[in-house]
Parts: C-alpha cells; sequence; structure tokens
C-alpha cells in the first residue's frame, strides 16, 4: 500500500516504514506529524483519488533535522570583471512513515 501526499509543495510516494526528505518543519526528532493532504492512495491494484481520499491522513515522525551539502552559485559576466561567488544549504527534515489511514 502506498499514497501520494503533498508537503513544501512537492508531492512524495510513500509507503509505511519509509524514511524520506523533504523541507524543513522546525520539529525536534521523535516528534509526531500528521499529513493530512493526501493526493492518492492505492491499495491492492486499484487507486482512490478526489473525494474517496478526503479523510486520508498519513502519520510519521521526526528522525532528524538537518543541512544539505553545499551548492555553489557563480555569477559571472565576461568583459566586465563582475563575478560573485555564493554558497547555499538546503535545511531539511527525515521524517518515517508509520501509518497511512484510510
Amino acid at each position: 500500500m502506498y499514497a501520494i501526499i503533498a508537503t513544501g509543495g512537492k508531492q512524495y510516494k510513500v509507503s509505511e516504514g519509509d524514511i524520506i526528505t523533504i523541507e524543513k518543519l522546525g520539529m525536534e526528532a521523535d516528534a509526531k506529524v500528521t499529513f493530512d493532504q493526501v493526493l492518492a492512495i492505492s491499495g491492492d491494484g486499484s487507486i482512490k483519488v478526489g473525494s474517496d481520499v478526503a479523510n486520508a491522513t498519513v502519520e510519521a515522525s521526526v528522525v532528524k533535522e538537518g543541512r544539505g551539502k553545499k551548492v555553489i552559485v557563480y555569477k559571472f559576466k565576461r568583459k566586465t570583471g563582475y563575478h560573485k561567488k555564493q554558497g547555499h544549504r538546503q535545511s531539511f527534515t527525515q521524517v518515517k512513515i508509520e501509518r497511512i489511514n484510510a
């Protein structure tokens, strides 16, 4: 059984026991989080969408929070001597999917 959830402006396909990396939620480790924006649920070959999953939720627990690898952003314009180097590290939250409530 899997579900498609939306969080942080992105969509994720999750099953029970999966560990996924999502946008930062600002919660401590071992905190419980419930995703109520479920877009689809698939069980035994059939898929439910729309009003069939209006009351469905996905329960998860926070594993850890952190920051990703550094991405270098380098801006350069030729012949003018302009160049600018910046680094960026995106914050994330890792969650473990506990239950899918259909």
